[in-house]
């Protein structure tokens, strides 16, 4: 998936933050279609660009306007060549969730029990970072905007892919997780602090981070098909994960289902606060018609408090700025900022508040334009990141009234030549394998077990497998807490080498050794793939070899 156009989706925002007036909510409506009409033509759109690219099982989308649920759709498939998806099929959301544990902390601001600007260590007494000085520093708002210091999806490979890990091992691994930037100084997309901002909740709260989800958000809010973690989605509900494993790389050749279940590819228990959360597009119009009111419900009573809800769209980082609008980017952002769970934006003259989600087989964006008082879902099952942003884009057009640019278009020529360029990239890959040095020492000096301070253990063995012709013998590697994350260690050139793992879904790595007294001592790693997902944060490893009799 494109971590362009999903995970981190770059978004922007005008410096206003106060909710938007009624007058100017009907003043911008004139331009744009009434209910029925715009359900029409949102229709109409998805159709369009679904057939543009064909290859998408299902998509879904839920539109909100003036507190009402103007379409709640589902199209396609769920699985290819199985039933039709519709307004009840479950989708993966991943980091959409990351608003919803904003929520949770807000309801508790609202009672008295956290504050926005007090140490995590108030409620978390053993929190601790890799750089001391900011343990008594990092806020509970730090926690919510990507302001650390932690390199891009620093600290992933704790629980992406599905790991085996407990919440608390990955809250124990926070600490060795290697910071790279200056505390506040620029906005590095972060799941790991979501972690702890849902371990915030469960501390104050006295119950787990989906505990407080399903009773003081989802139930409150009537969501009764949604559900916090993926191990909960009934899979004959869902629609199934969908991508391309090749070849020749990770998402390229032909769309293929992952697997028959959420909770196969994204079983995120313990970092459920981050992107647990699966919904459907009917459930998720009730989320958006909540953040448009500013925290009130139908019945008169409240989510959160509308000073809470200002407070969670305010920007508290600059993610990038430009010089705005071109024709060929009409909808590039003069500022892209980070609120709390929320990135913030403007678009085509309008602040938009947003985020975007991607699991293996799963995109989706949450997309709401204040002052309209409108907004919408997009919920997809397969890794298309160039659909989902005609959607998103389109939509939001849609419902600005805007038009003059076909985004479906766009879209399958950006497709085209991204393709084009991983191609090449592949067979300039496999070039430098056939071409490259042998290794400088016999296979078997490489093999032993590999430390990193914050993920654990990777073995190395030699392994023999197979008769006659098919017989191999080499290097084998495994990840001790990844299951997926095993297979052949081949030469690449010299001390580095790449791992071609038996699960084709997952992303490949170079692994280089350094050499010291004859032998391998240390090692780093990074993503063989120039499109590889940054998640798969290999480069932030730092292994050291266990000598035998050595205590971990």
């Amino acid at each position: 998936m494109s971590i362009r156009l999903t995970r981190r989706a770059a978004l922007s925002a005008t410096a206003a933050v106060a909710l938007p007036a009624p007058a100017l909510a009907r003043q911008l409506a004139t331009a744009t279609p009434d209910d029925a009409a715009l359900a029409e033509q949102v229709d109409a759109y998805v159709k369009r660009a679904m057939a543009g690219f064909p290859d998408q099982p299902a998509v879904s989308i839920g539109v909100v306007r003036d507190g009402k649920t103007v379409l709640a759709r589902g199209y396609g498939v769920r699985e290819i060549g199985g039933a039709a998806a519709d307004e009840n099929t479950l989708f993966a959301i991943a980091s959409n969730t990351k608003a919803v544990t904003a929520a949770a902390l807000a309801i508790l601001v609202d009672e008295g029990k956290v504050k926005w600007d007090e140490p995590v260590r108030t409620y978390l007494p053993n929190f601790r970072l890799s750089k001391p000085e900011l343990n008594g520093m990092a806020t509970v708002r730090d926690t919510l905007s990507h302001r650390i210091g932690f390199g891009l999806g620093a600290g992933d490979l704790l629980f992406w892919p599905n790991s085996d890990r407990t919440r608390a091992e990955v809250m124990a691994a926070v600490e060795h997780v290697p910071i790279e930037d200056q505390f506040r100084a620029r906005y590095h997309y972060c799941n790991l602090m979501f972690v702890v901002a849902g371990e915030i909740v469960a501390a104050v709260s006295g119950m787990p981070w989906e505990r407080f989800v399903q009773t003081r958000i989802l139930d409150k809010l009537g969501m009764g098909e949604t559900v916090p973690l993926a191990r909960l989605a009934d899979p004959a509900k869902s629609a199934l994960p969908h991508g391309r494993v090749g070849p020749p790389l990770r998402y390229q050749g032909a769309m293929t289902v992952l697997d028959q279940s959420i909770a196969a590819v994204w079983n995120w228990d313990s970092a459920g606060a981050a992107g647990g959360i699966c919904t459907t597009p009917g459930d998720w119009a009730k989320w958006i018609a909540c953040q448009l009111a500013g925290g009130a419900l139908p019945d008169g009573s409240r989510l959160f408090s509308e000073a809470a809800g200002r407070e969670m769209w305010r920007p508290n980082i600059i993610v990038s700025s430009s010089a705005g609008p071109t024709g060929e980017l009409p909808g590039r952002a003069i500022a892209s900022t980070y609120a709390m769970g929320w990135q913030v934006q403007d678009y085509r003259g309008e602040r938009m508040i947003t985020h975007g989600g991607g699991a293996p087989g799963y995109i989706s964006g949450t997309v709401l334009i204040p002052g309209r008082n409108a907004g919408f879902s997009v919920f997809t099952n397969a890794e298309e990141s160039l659909l989902l942003r005609a959607l998103r884009s389109g939509v939001t057009d849609i419902v600005m009234g805007k038009a003059g640019f076909d985004w479906v278009a766009d879209g399958q020529k950006l497709q085209a030549e991204g393709a084009a360029r991983s191609i090449a990239a592949a067979a300039e890959i496999d070039a430098k394998q056939a071409a490259g040095a042998a290794p400088g020492l016999p296979l078997s000096a490489y093999a032993g077990t590999w430390r990193d301070p914050w993920y654990g253990d990777i073995t190395i063995e030699q392994r023999t497998e197979g008769r006659g012709r098919n017989r191999r013998t080499g290097l084998w590697l495994a990840f001790s807490r990844t299951p997926a994350l095993k297979g052949w260690l081949e030469p690449y050139d010299g001390e580095t080498f790449r791992t071609r793992f038996i699960d084709r879904r997952e992303e490949d790595a170079f692994v280089t050794f350094a050499i010291a007294g004859g032998m391998p001592v240390t090692a780093t790693l990074k993503g063989v793939s120039p499109d590889i997902d940054f998640s798969y944060d290999y480069q932030d490893l730092r292994l050291t070899r266990v000598l035998a009799g050595v205590a971990g």
